[in-house]
Order: C-alpha cells, then structure tokens, then sequence
C-alpha cells in the first residue's frame, strides 16, 4: 500500500535533519484522515518507476546541462585523505568524524594563483585555488568537547581524487598532524558549479512507495560495473529498493520503500546502503536520482557530508 504525500514530505524533511541529529514523530498512513481504500490509493495518478527514469534521462541525454557536466570538476570520492596507515586510536577518529580540530602554527597566506585539475584519461581544468585557511576550516566544522586533532602547519601539494571523469591529480593542502609522520591531505580546489538541470524535481504527491530521494552515492566499483548508493526509507515498511535505467548518456537511479504499511510511525529517517548492478560500465555516463532529476552527490552517510551540492 503506498503512503500519502505528507510522509514524502517527512522524508525529504528528514534528509536535512539527519545531519543535525534530529527526530520527529510523525503518523505515516493516515495524517489526512485518508478513508479512501488502499485500491484508490493504489490507482492515484503519480509517475511510476521507468517512466519518471525515462523522463529524467530524455531530458539529460545530450542536453546543455549533460555538456557543462563533462566539462566540469566534480568529486565521486573523498576529497580528504588521512595520513599513511590511517588515524592512531578510537579518539583520533571521534575527532575526524566530528570535525574537532586545533590549529597550533601558522598557515600558509593564500596565494593568489590558480590550480590545475588533471585527469588521467586526457584533458585538464584550470580552476581558483582555494586558501589553506579556507581548506582548514572545511576539516575544523565544530568545537564541542571531546577529543581532537592537532595541526601544527600546512604546505602545497598535490592528491588524486576520483571525479565523474575518473581519477584526477589535484591540488592539495597537506596538513601537519601532530603525533604522525605523514600529513593529512585536502583538496585544494572547490567543486565547480553545478549546471541547471534539465527536468524539475518529483512532486510532494508522489508517494514514497512509489519513488523516494536517495541519500547519496557511497561507491563506484573499480570495475565501474556496479554502484552503491544510501536508499533511505521510513519505519512503515520493509526497506528500500533501487532500480537502473541505462542509456549511453546516463544512468538513472529510481529509489523506492518496499512494503509500506498504514500506521503511525516515527518519522526518522533510515539509510540503507545498496549495491546496484549495472549491465556496463558506468564510464563518463551521467549518474542521476530519478527523483530529484540531479545528478546523485557523493555522500558520507549518516553525516551527509557531500564533496558537492
């Protein structure tokens, strides 16, 4: 049976809460008073799965948007890389996840020059280089209590950061740890801006059995045979599922709750991850959420900490 619109709404609502902590309760089956029939339900007008995907990858395949996107700089993986062998102990790695920094030293001015992003599959990008400053507080997010890091000085580099156009070499802030003999590297360059997408976002009366927003992207298999994404759902049902459709421009991602139920509910949202097999290589296709029409953002969940928006 599906759900009614107010609980897409709780689960979009959900996707922002998420990244402060927060929870709400909420009824997910009837907060209407819906009457009607779960066949009335059944039989609403709302786009389904293939449909709304077809939808999504006509209005990419070959658009303007589909163009700016191959030409850009945008992260599919971590644009931070820890110091060789990883954090020391259980405390170092509270104070990553939280963002729980000191800054004992100097960092470099901002140079005012630019950086350039290098793909190993042929073709560069000239872009802004950002300030060590800058790239320092990206990594220094929150000062509560707890355990932290130390940085005790940074210099320029350079890391390899896998983008929508493969691995790419990329400018880098390499920051001293204190206590480790290898520093811990930032991206030294910002995402470039996304373009205007081709197709609006699903409308709040599409049930979210019918399809739901993903969470964001984990993974892309070295063999980029395969991607795994956060499918979230809610506590009515009996999980999420995730659905392909492949064309040579894109691949559109449509998520779904299974098994919804009436009830009432809380209204937290849950992450599942989710491996979705593909019949070729992704390659330089368009990886996009059929429910958001945008392409799908690299993503740390829970904390939805993504290397683009």
């Amino acid at each position: 049976m599906r759900t009614n619109s107010t609980r897409t709404a709780t689960l979009l609502a959900a996707l922002a809460l998420c990244a402060v902590g927060a929870t709400a309760v909420v009824g997910c089956g009837n907060e209407q008073a819906d009457s009607r029939s779960a066949e009335a339900r059944v039989t609403e007008s709302a786009p389904q799965l293939g449909a709304r995907a077809r939808q999504v990858a006509d209005a990419w395949d070959g658009s303007e948007a589909a163009e700016k996107w191959h030409k850009g700089y945008y992260p599919m993986g971590e644009v931070v890389q820890l110091p060789e062998n990883g954090l020391h102990d259980e405390a170092d790695k509270r104070a990553y996840e939280t963002g729980n920094f000191d800054l004992h030293g100097d960092l470099p001015s901002a140079p005012h020059i630019d950086g350039k992003v290098t793909w190993e599959s042929g073709g560069s990008l000239t872009v802004r280089l950002m300030g060590a400053q800058k790239a320092y507080e990206a990594l220094d997010r929150d000062s509560s209590p707890g355990p932290r890091l130390t940085v005790t000085g940074a210099r320029l580099g350079e890391m390899t950061v896998l983008t929508s156009r493969g691995p790419a070499t990329v400018p880098a802030w390499l920051f001293t740890l204190e206590g480790y003999d290898t520093p811990l590297k930032r991206a030294g360059v910002s995402p470039s801006k996304l373009p205007e997408p081709p197709i609006k976002p699903v409308g709040r009366e599409v049930p979210t059995d019918v399809l739901a927003p993903l969470g964001g992207l984990i993974k892309v298999a070295e063999d980029g045979r395969s991607v795994t994404v956060v499918a979230t759902h809610g506590s009515c049902d009996d999980g999420p599922a995730v659905d392909a459709l492949e064309t040579s421009g894109s691949v559109v991602l449509s998520a779904s709750a299974v098994g919804a139920k009436d009830g009432d509910c809380t209204g937290e949202m849950r992450g599942e991850r989710v491996t979705v097999k593909l019949d070729r290589v992704v390659g330089n296709r368009v990886l996009l959420d059929a429910f958001t029409g945008r392409p799908v953002p690299y993503s740390q969940w829970p904390m939805i900490s993504q290397s683009w928006s």
